[in-house]
Order: structure tokens, then sequence, then C-alpha cells
């Protein structure tokens, strides 16, 4: 397992122009790195404690947050896609304000509901078992390819993944690569070659 000592995730404008970053939202427990172009977050950093809680998410529905670009409810319609959050709310269920706080479309990208109330929602369980012996990173963000949806023309992501460390001992707990697609399934990735998959420098 590697260890951690500087890790940051930056753009490569050479390798792929159209997903450059072009504003980071520091929300109250994440930080979303967004795309205008796409309408989408490329991916959103938080860490994470003892998580999991009570809050209800009862009347808790996606917002823009006042981001220009950003994608609506009514690009989902229809589209066979759930909003998909990369910060998952329930993992800020013991604080409400902070559980409503991940339902902004730049925490969400479209995800089949195969992915996004199964495999997905699987690890997220996992992960929040995890954060009660441990403090974690989490990184979470999509490869995204030419499909679209909505009125909006919206960025479908072809894969999704999440990288996990370990903020006491620096090490990579977790890093997953899941396709968008009805399959269910995941590849536990080496973090070299997820580099070689997104348009991004991971650097460790």
């Amino acid at each position: 397992m590697k260890t951690l000592f500087i890790f940051i995730i930056f753009l490569n404008l050479g390798e792929c122009f159209s997903q450059k970053i072009d504003t980071v939202i520091h929300a109250l427990n994440y930080t979303s790195y967004f795309s205008y172009r796409l309408r989408e977050p490329l991916y959103v950093t938080y860490k994470l404690k003892d998580a999991g809680g009570d809050c209800s998410r009862k009347g808790d529905v996606f917002k823009t947050g006042g981001l220009p670009h950003s994608a609506i409810s009514k690009d989902y319609k229809g589209s066979g896609y759930d909003e998909g959050h990369l910060a998952d709310s329930k993992d800020f269920a013991n604080d409400c304000l902070l559980q409503e706080a991940t339902f902004r479309f730049y925490n969400c990208v479209p995800q089949t509901p195969r992915l996004n109330r199964g495999i997905w929602k699987h690890f997220e369980t996992i992960i929040r078992k995890e954060s009660q012996t441990d403090s974690l990173l989490i990184i979470a963000g999509s490869i995204f390819g030419s499909k679209k949806i909505g009125e909006d023309s919206i960025a479908v992501p072809e894969q999704c993944f999440k990288i996990v460390l370990s903020m006491s001992t620096g090490n990579i707990i977790h890093c997953l690569l899941f396709p968008n697609d009805n399959s269910n399934t995941y590849t536990d990735i080496d973090i070299a070659e997820l580099q070689k998959l997104i348009p991004y420098t991971i650097n460790y």
C-alpha cells in the first residue's frame, strides 16, 4: 500500500481542454471542482470521520446553489439517470445542515440507477463504517465521454471513481473505478492506472 505524501489533483489542459476546471466551490463540508462546459463537477473532495446519523432526507432536493451553467432537475427528468451524489448525504446525517448541503448540482452527476443504488451505495456504506475508526480523505469524480442529457446538454460520466485515503497513516485504502452502466460492477485499480484514464494528474 502506498503512502500519501502530497495529494494534489489538477486538470491537465493539454490532455483534455474540454474538462477544465472553471470554478472551485468550497461548500460547508466538501470542495467541488466544476466545469461550466460540462455543467458538472469533475470531482469533489472531503474529509470524513464518524460518519452517519439520523437526519431525515425528506424534503431535501437538489439545487443550483446560485451556480451559473449548472444542471437543473428538469435535465434529469425522463433521462433514466439518477441525481447521483459524489459526497454522500448520509455521510453527514449527524448534522442536518451539512446533509442538506450535499444536495447541490455541483455535488451531483448523472448515474444509472443500478450504479447509484447498487455498488456505489455499497461502498458508501463500507466507507462510513471505516470512518468510525479512522479519519479519511475522499476524492470522488468522473470520467466523461460524449453522452449528454437534458435541455441544457449536461455531460454523463462513462465511469465514476472513488479514492479513499487514511489521514492517520497516509495509506490509500481504496482506489475504485465504476462503469456508469447497469453492470453493478467495479474494478479495484492501482492509482497509477487510474491516472492514465482520467484527464487529471494525481501527485502523491
